[in-house]
């Protein structure tokens, strides 16, 4: 009889399987690779992932749960919806920074390395992107409302989204360039200039 699964041999699996795909990206990681860093067996893996992409995809689930649970908060506290947009962002970038700018943000990185070819990783992303938007969307709408101090003449869904894209282009170029300038440019002159 198979043993049950093991929680703590999963969350160890995606604890190193996401350092090392932020770190080197999807295909430079190998399953021997993650197993190694997790200390189990390569045997173990396929016990709590069908394939690789569905990993990956877990990752992603992973990686955005932990963003959720700490950054998103930011969006519901203290302040004007444009202060609190701002600080969410230059939290992100905070995170960035910490890790010299050298990993970017993961999930423009897996949407460029796997968004067209993984179905998994793909639906995986549009999901993310979903709550990302939803999150940012009440922030926006919430600064529209009444005496607010975001734009009325355009949807919180498309300001949303558009802040959105503009971060993701913002730590793209962070990435290349190693540097802060980027993700301040966009809190600077992006997001007043497409939420005033």
């Amino acid at each position: 009889m198979p043993r049950p699964p093991n929680p703590e041999v999963r969350r160890r699996l995606l604890e190193a399987g996401l350092e090392l795909v932020h770190a080197r990206g999807f295909t430079a990681s190998g399953v021997k690779d993650i197993t190694d860093a997790a200390g189990v067996p390569k045997g173990s893996f396929y016990a709590y992932f069908d394939s690789k992409e569905a990993f990956a995809a877990a990752i992603l689930e992973h990686h955005w749960a932990d963003i959720e649970a700490r950054l998103l908060p930011i969006l519901d506290a203290d302040g004007t919806a444009l202060e609190r947009i701002t600080r969410f962002f230059h939290a992100l970038a905070d995170e960035h920074e910490a890790g010299d700018f050298l990993l970017g943000c993961l999930v423009g990185n897996l949407s460029l390395e796997l968004g067209g070819s993984s179905e998994p990783v793909r639906t995986e992303l549009v999901r993310i992107l979903d709550r990302w938007d939803a999150a940012l969307s009440a922030c926006v709408r919430s600064g529209q409302r009444g005496p607010g101090d975001i734009r009325r003449d355009l949807d919180a869904g498309e300001l949303a989204a558009q802040l959105i894209e503009a971060w993701e282009g913002a730590a793209l170029r962070g990435k290349v360039t190693r540097s802060r300038t980027p993700y301040d440019r966009f809190e600077a002159v992006t997001v007043p200039a497409l939420l005033r």
